[in-house]
Order: C-alpha cells, then sequence, then structure tokens
C-alpha cells in the first residue's frame, strides 16, 4: 500500500497540493514535517504529523524531522491571539535535545531511507539579514502574506513585524532542504496549510522545481472538545515525567467509544484488517472496550515501553479491586500518585511507626477514616477495611515501616471504593 493509499483509509489526509499524488506514485520521496521547540516535551497533539512521518518512512520514503531552532525564537502565530513570550537561546537549545529523543522512539534512523532530524538554526545562523530580504523576501508580496490566516486574524489586534516574519522564515526551510536534501514534500496538520503552501509558492519560485505539501485533519473529540487535553484540561506530554505512563495509558483507555475508531486509524500501527475486526468486535461487545485497549497498548509501548505498558496494566488492576499487596509495593512512585491522584491525605510521624502503631489507632486516630475506634473495630470484624490491599483481620495488629508503599505511603481502603493514604513524614 503506498503512501496517500495508507492515509486515506487512516483519514489522515485533509489538504494536499494538485499532483502530489500522481508524483508519488512515480518516486520514493524526501518530506518534512516540522516541530516547535517551545516546550521540554512534545504532546499527544504532535503525535499527528509524527504519524505522518512514520507512515511516509513505511511506505519506502525519507522522513526528516525539523525541530525549529531558528524559528522557535521568532514564535509561529498560527492561532494564537496575543504575542507569544520568547524563549532564550538556552532553553531551545535544550528543548531541541529532549525533543530530538522523543523523535527516534518513532522514526529509523538506519537503512537506506533512514530519517534524519535537522536544526534550521543551523542555516539561518549564518544568513545575513540584508542577504535574506534581497535573495528571499523578494519572491513573496506582503499582499499574499497578508491573505493568510495565520496573518489575518490578527490584523485588527496587532501582529509584530517578527510574527509577521514567520511564515518567511518557514518557507525557506522548505527551499534550503529541497536544495540541499532533495526534499519535495512539506507535511503538518490543517491549521499549518498557510505556512506550508508559502513554503511551496516560495521553494516553486526560488528553485523552479516540482514540491508538494499534504496536512492532516485536526482532531477534535466528539463532544466538540479539544482533542489532547485531560478531563482536568492539561495536555498529555510524551514525557513521563510530566505525564506518567499510567495517566497516558488510561487517557487513551478512557476514549469515547465514537472518538475510538477515528483514534485507532490515526494513532495505532495496526492493519485495515486488524482495525476493522476490532470494530466488529466491539460493536458486540462495546462493554469490554477492546478498540480503547488495542489502542492504548499501542501507543503506550510505542511511546514509553513494553514495561511501562504492563505496569499501567497492573495499576489499573490495582484501582478496580483486582491488584494484588504484591504489586502495589513493586509500583514506582510516580505511578502510585497518578493511580490515587486526589485521594485524601494525611501526615504520620516516620518516629511513631518505627515504634509500631495498631490498625485500629491509625484509621481513627491519625485518618479520621472512621469516627470512633469502635466503628473502626465493626468494619473489620465485617471485613471492609484493606491495608495495601490486604484485608485486615486484626484490629490490634502492629504496623510499622516494612508495610510502607515506596518506604513512605500506607494505603487504607474502606469498603469496595473509599480510600484514604497515610504518609510517613
Amino acid at each position: 500500500m503506498g503512501f496517500l493509499e495508507e492515509l486515506q483509509w487512516r483519514g489522515m489526509i485533509h489538504d494536499a497540493t494538485p499532483g502530489v499524488e500522481a508524483y508519488l506514485s512515480k518516486n520514493r520521496a524526501v518530506g518534512y514535517a516540522g516541530f516547535d521547540p517551545s516546550a521540554t516535551s512534545l504532546h499527544i497533539g504532535n503525535l499527528i504529523p509524527i504519524m505522518l512521518l512514520v507512515h511516509f518512512q513505511r511506505t519506502g520514503n525519507t522522513p526528516i524531522a525539523l525541530v525549529g531552532g531558528a524559528t522557535g525564537m521568532i514564535g509561529d502565530p498560527s492561532g494564537k491571539t496575543e504575542e507569544r513570550g520568547l524563549l532564550s537561546v538556552e532553553a531551545i537549545r535544550h528543548n531541541q535535545k529532549c525533543i530530538g529523543k522523543q523523535l527516534a522512539r518513532f522514526l529509523d534512523f538506519t537503512g537506506g531511507n533512514r530519517a534524519r532530524i535537522v536544526n534550521n538554526y543551523d542555516w539561518f545562523g549564518e544568513i545575513r539579514f540584508l542577504d535574506f530580504l534581497r535573495d528571499v523576501g523578494k519572491h513573496l508580496t506582503v499582499n499574499y502574506m497578508v491573505a493568510k490566516d495565520s496573518v489575518k486574524n490578527r490584523w485588527e489586534s496587532g501582529i509584530s513585524f517578527t510574527e509577521f516574519s514567520y511564515q518567511l522564515l518557514q518557507g525557506y526551510d522548505f527551499v534550503h532542504l529541497h536544495r540541499t536534501m532533495g526534499c519535495v514534500l512539506q507535511m503538518g496538520g490543517s491549521d499549518q496549510w498557510g505556512n506550508i503552501t508559502s513554503g511551496v509558492e516560495l521553494a516553486r519560485r526560488m528553485t523552479g522545481n516540482e514540491v508538494h505539501a499534504l496536512t492532516c485533519p485536526l482532531l477534535t473529540r466528539a463532544d466538540g472538545t479539544k482533542f489532547g487535553k485531560s478531563a482536568a484540561g492539561e495536555s498529555v506530554w510524551l514525557d513521563p515525567q510530566q505525564t506518567s505512563p499510567y495517566t497516558f495509558y488510561q487517557y487513551w483507555l478512557n476514549v469515547a467509544d465514537d472518538d475510538a475508531p477515528r483514534l485507532l486509524r490515526i494513532f495505532s500501527l495496526l492493519s485495515r484488517d486488524s482495525v476493522e475486526s476490532l470494530e466488529r468486535e466491539h460493536a458486540g461487545a462495546p462493554h469490554l472496550r477492546v478498540m480503547q485497549r488495542a489502542l492504548a497498548e499501542d501507543i503506550t509501548v510505542r511511546v514509553h515501553s513494553r514495561d511501562d505498558y504492563a505496569r499501567a496494566v497492573e495499576a489499573s488492576e490495582i484501582l478496580f479491586g483486582k491488584g494484588t499487596t504484591e504489586a502495589l509495593h513493586r509500583m514506582a512512585e510516580r505511578d502510585f500518585l497518578s493511580v490515587f491522584e486526589g485521594v485524601p491525605q494525611a501526615p504520620i510521624e516516620r518516629k511513631e511507626l518505627e515504634n509500631g502503631m495498631t490498625v485500629v489507632d491509625l484509621v481513627s486516630e491519625k485518618s479520621g477514616m472512621f469516627g470512633s475506634k469502635s466503628e473502626a473495630r465493626r468494619m473489620i470484624a465485617q471485613g471492609g477495611l484493606f491495608l495495601n490491599k490486604k484485608k485486615c483481620g486484626d484490629p490490634m495488629e502492629t504496623i510499622g515501616p516494612r508495610h510502607l508503599l515506596q518506604h513512605r505511603y500506607l494505603l487504607f481502603q474502606k469498603g469496595k471504593k473509599s480510600y484514604f493514604i497515610l504518609k510517613a513524614v
């Protein structure tokens, strides 16, 4: 299956320049997508252009990931209602290194069509301002640039010359990559169509050669909310320190049934037959959420690792009552905190635990889970109190440091869903 045919069944084509299908049907090509180093990590919205590059490479073409060290110093006005703050050179360089490591998890940097990561500061840092105005700026008129949505939408509120020049800089990236690496295709999200077509126009005028562009639709959920945000409105990052593998896994596991078929096509590497088989299976037993489980496994393994995926599944089972004490002890602290985010906590002096404390004292005096010791004893007698997922049978059992999870937590559970954490300090 060719590149465009692959994208077509996956629903990943929004716009494309005329002639791109004919060109790619006859040629192995070099193409690129750009990434803005405005943060130390990419987020799941960036997975769309990443997947374009992945499919491009898997169909025999050569992908280039451009991390914009130069354009990152300017700031893309697309989709912004006001001027962006400028980052320092040091911050941008740090972000580039972090993003480069994340891209390396998706692309193959070996073989004849090995992927490459480039930094546009490498060529912009050597261009003199007057030379750029004379040799590049004269090829695009102000009228043409103002007509682009990224500029037009800011015309009334105001846009600085710095951000106005962004599309010219991005356009020249295409020119440089075409001249030096034979790049003929630029890819990105549909919100970048204006900047991308400026690059096509500039490259055609400055080189006289055929080049093309292709964009993927921007995603929203079935309910109209923005894709890529957690329920709390926070971005879902690829960096495990910013979004834990458990939270990342849960995001995909909990996508709505109406969204799952589309997301499975865009973000997984499952074949068409596999996706359609999962859809049929889901239709017969939607409560099993087979599409969401397949999606969560595929993308969690590729962004993090098979081990991280396994731990995320184990953590999910713990939350819903199937986990064990041993599994809790194996869990990384970041996953423990992600699983039990929002659960009430209280501190307890580590010295007190070293001397030993009874279960009934911990759940009545220290945690406040019960109003009295007699109430706690009744719950224990009924088999309704658990410590670290193990049923408490003796209210006078002594609890000490050996019971601590991650050397600092005691997890109490009352009934099926009521949790409380004591943290040793």
